[in-house]
């Protein structure tokens, strides 16, 4: 959930539509089960009304967050005054969004999954944005197209699992898409998804590092049985594009050292055809753990640095960052927020801002450089629990 450090105290929680998994037969995860949202699931909701916006195709999200706050602004009731609703029924699917009327089922409002933009939840309220019909030429600036945008406005209190359900329908249709066309992920840029599904723009260069061929690959490593591999993993951090386990260490000597083929910050995705994406750290270790009996393992790996670059776009000081620091560990962080997009991870250590070291800077002192830090904020952190092995703070377990 977003920190309410993050923002403003019920202020717009956006969830960009994401594109939730590169890995075919992955799970994506999310509050429904996956095959349910191919047949669709429906949540109660009271439909509040709706209005109509014009924007541009992808604006900067600080611009859709508005938006959404301005659809809700123009159809709540002023407070103290009776607010209409009527009751609802929301069908979401991985091809479709209806709004049905809860007694007779018929369907108020139908979207295509590929026309919704944006989803939001404030508080109790979610904001579905969707686009209509062609786009118009504005008659002011005939270089940028301009859109209309159909805002609804819903009261539930399922607010934040309607709209997180909607973003893993996004990442489930994603997959299918894959599977259907037989597509090899690394065989479809970012950008070409991006077009097909009518997308925002992309997390930072995460996607386009993650899809490239280069980066990913099987990795055979050959070791006694009863040895250990000899890796130590943690969490790749809460808001990562591809949650899974990270190499942290690796045991001088050991079988994966052996191997010449790994690195420190490398991504493990699946442990000899077992996906590891989306599971849980102890479980991952469990699954890693077993491979002890084994004499053959083969790990699918994406490499990556050890230190990940984030770059935040903040055109001005008055735009929240969107996450918040103790002792220079990021312990939350605003979903949808200029810092999520950028690339920021929850449990991260900060390295660097903008080129300077901030390992031995005080609390108070991160604090201001991050509150001052405008236009391009570029932000290199590691997970803080490789940062501790790496420091010797730590001693790592070896699987």
């Amino acid at each position: 959930a977003g920190p309410t450090c993050a923002g403003t105290q019920g202020g717009p929680r956006a969830l960009p539509v994401p594109i939730a998994s590169f890995l075919p037969n992955a799970s994506v995860p999310g509050p429904c089960d996956p095959e349910d949202l191919l047949d669709g699931v429906i949540f109660g909701a009271k439909y509040l009304g709706s209005t109509q916006l014009v924007s541009e195709r992808n604006p900067p999200t600080s611009v859709r967050m508005a938006q959404a706050q301005e659809a809700v602004d123009r159809i709540k009731a002023p407070e103290g005054e009776s607010q209409p609703m009527t009751e609802v029924d929301l069908f979401v699917s991985t091809q479709r969004i209806k709004v049905l009327t809860a007694d007779t089922q018929e369907a108020m409002m139908d979207h295509s999954l590929q026309t919704i933009s944006y989803i939001a939840d404030i508080g109790s309220l979610v904001v579905l944005m969707a686009r209509r019909k062609l786009p118009q030429r504005s008659e002011v600036a005939e270089e940028k197209r301009l859109y209309k945008m159909i805002c609804h406005v819903f009261h539930s209190a399922d607010a934040q699992i309607i709209a997180q359900a909607i973003g893993q329908a996004f990442g489930v249709a994603y997959q299918r898409f894959l599977e259907a066309n037989s597509i090899d992920p690394s065989e479809l840029s970012p950008r070409q998804y991006s077009r097909a599904l009518e997308d925002q723009e992309q997390y930072n260069a995460e996607l386009t590092h993650f899809s490239r061929q280069e980066n990913c690959k099987d990795v055979f490593i050959r070791k006694q049985k009863g040895e250990i591999l000899g890796i130590a993993v943690v969490e790749s951090g809460w808001g990562s594009i591809l949650p899974t386990v990270v190499i942290a260490n690796l045991m001088h000597g050991g079988p994966a050292e052996r191997s010449g083929e790994l690195s420190i910050g490398d991504r493990l995705m699946s442990v000899n055809g077992t996906s590891l994406v989306g599971l849980p750290l102890t479980s991952c270790q469990s699954i890693i753990r077993e491979l002890k009996h084994q004499t053959e393992v083969t790990l699918n790996i994406v490499h990556c640095p050890p230190v990940t670059t984030a770059v935040i776009r903040r055109p001005d000081s008055k735009y929240q960052l969107g996450f918040c620091v103790e002792n220079g560990v990021i312990c939350s962080l605003m979903r949808g927020g200029i810092a999520e997009r950028g690339g920021i991870r929850v449990g991260h250590r900060i390295i660097e801002i903008n080129g300077q070291s901030v390992v031995a800077t005080p609390h108070e002192k991160i604090i201001q450089i991050l509150t001052q830090a405008v236009s391009e904020v570029h932000i290199k952190t590691m997970p803080a629990s490789t940062y501790r092995l790496l420091t010797g703070q730590e001693q790592p377990i070896f699987l």
